[in-house]
């Protein structure tokens, strides 16, 4: 073979047998063995190869130029997969590609051998590009701008640590990889703060007060007692490139109605979306204010962001109750795995599960489904005793920042955009399973069809949209 896997690779055999195979199916491909440093800064001598992989998009063929670094514990474990552009190719960020061109694809979360191979990672690979192509054109005024910012993306697909990396483009995170700015200093901001610093989620927090006159709200006993890496301030250029803002702000006007409740909220909004949109422009923005469906739909559009990167804490904290519920008080844990709470946020909640636990044969199937459910009821009622109190959503929070800053791909229920689902047409945001990532919503996850489910959550929409409808945005 042209290239042979050192002695470090523990099955040498098998994993030669894939090289050969990649390389008589693609002989464009060049393999080189490199340092790749990993997240945690731990660095490992791999083989890699790169090269390009035909794809057709509208009509039109495509070289998309591609790098694979093989772990040496392969074919048991996946590769890691980058785009690799070159100085006149953006990257088109999607569900499949992140900013810095590391791919993510199904086969790579499913990957088993010896059902998993190179080749058809590499099938399947075109495939999604030729549903949404990753790579773009550049004008020549883009290409000298993304000519800069090729070294940096260089450093993350050649095996450098992000940290080093980001020391060299911009400047003002100053070390700082992990940013979240919490805005509002309410019981639920000082919360969500302290539950971060407490998981060791971020390296730094910025809590923005938002308090009027020489009172600070809650952040004054955050300054007296000097929690480590948390910064306290008023000024909305504090938050500059947060990876999260997580919005708590709730208004404390004088409104009557739930209506001018609402209203309130939404003027609040609309002084504080715009600023921490302006300085974090790639944050996700994950919305905790209240009435969290509204106020999630609200910070979308006063921000113009992607759906993705929009998301309320929504039935997150209900959803990890609820399985704790069947697992351990009702030792349903076969049936937890895939038990969600959806929809709209308080009494209209709804337990769905992701998958189907029930035998195909029809003459069992009824029986089965209805202690399924029996077991759901008996959990949703216990469900109902526990009150959302500030230090348990401030717990939900920073576990939902810890999926989207280190990419863990976990499933969450979130409120995020459903139109399109369950034949809902209005924008609207409901919890729906979602895995989450550094780009915010990276999939929803699809639910076992359930006719009163789905009556539930359009009932929900409707509501919602009807409320919507009576705001000024």
């Amino acid at each position: 073979l042209f290239f042979s896997p050192p002695s470090q690779y523990k099955f040498r055999d098998l994993t030669i047998e894939e090289l050969k195979n990649v390389s008589k199916t693609y002989p464009n491909f060049t393999f080189s063995m490199n340092t790749y440093t990993f997240k945690d800064g731990s660095q490992k001598d791999l083989l890699n190869f790169s090269g390009t992989v035909p794809v057709k998009y509208a009509g039109t063929s495509y070289n998309i130029p591609i790098r694979l670094w093989i772990l040496d514990s392969h074919p048991f474990a996946p590769p890691i997969c980058f785009l690799k552009p070159t100085a006149n190719m953006g990257i088109s960020v999607g569900k499949h590609v992140d900013a810095r061109g590391r791919i993510y694809l199904p086969y790579l979360q499913n990957w088993s051998h010896p059902k998993s191979t190179l080749i058809g990672l590499i099938k399947e690979m075109i495939a999604k590009f030729e549903e949404e192509l990753p790579l773009y054109s550049l004008s020549s005024s883009d290409a000298a701008r993304q000519s800069e910012l090729l070294s940096y993306i260089a450093k993350f697909t050649e095996g450098e640590t992000d940290m080093k990396s980001r020391s060299k483009i911009g400047g003002k995170n100053e070390g700082c990889s992990n940013k979240i700015t919490v805005v509002g200093s309410g019981d639920l901001g000082v919360a969500c703060v302290l539950a971060v610093a407490a998981k060791d989620v971020a390296d730094k927090v910025v809590l923005l007060d938002l308090s009027e006159g020489a009172a600070k709200g809650g952040s004054m006993d955050l300054e007296i007692f000097a929690v480590p890496n948390v910064e306290i301030s008023k000024d909305f250029s504090a938050s500059a490139d947060s990876k999260v803002v997580v919005l708590t702000a709730n208004s404390l006007g004088n409104a009557q109605t739930y209506l001018d409740v609402i209203q309130s909220n939404v003027d609040l909004f609309r002084g504080i979306i715009p600023a921490v949109s302006h300085y974090s422009q790639n944050a996700v923005l994950l919305v905790a204010s209240h009435p969290v469906e509204v106020m999630t739909f609200v910070s979308w559009k006063l921000s113009s962001f992607p759906k993705s990167r929009v998301i309320g804490i929504g039935a997150n904290l209900d959803s990890e109750r609820f399985q704790y519920i069947l697992t351990n008080l009702l030792k349903a844990e076969v049936l937890a795995k895939d038990a969600w709470v959806i929809g709209e946020q308080g009494e209209d909640k709804v337990p769905s599960w992701t998958s189907c636990n029930v035998v195909a044969n029809q003459t069992e199937a009824m029986p089965a489904r209805n202690a399924r459910e029996k077991v759901a009821n008996r959990a949703m009622e216990v469900l109902k005793g526990k009150g959302q109190r500030s230090w348990s959503v401030g717990l939900s929070v920073a576990d939902l920042a810890d999926s989207i800053l280190k990419d863990k791909r976990r499933v969450h229920s979130v409120s995020t955009l459903a139109k399109g689902w369950c034949n809902i047409n209005s924008e609207v945001f409901l919890s729906l399973p979602c895995i989450l990532g550094t780009s915010g919503v990276i999939e929803v996850v699809r639910l076992e069809e359930d006719p009163l489910v789905q009556e539930k959550l359009q009932s929900s929409a409707g509501s919602i949209h009807d409320l919507q409808q009576q705001l000024k945005l």
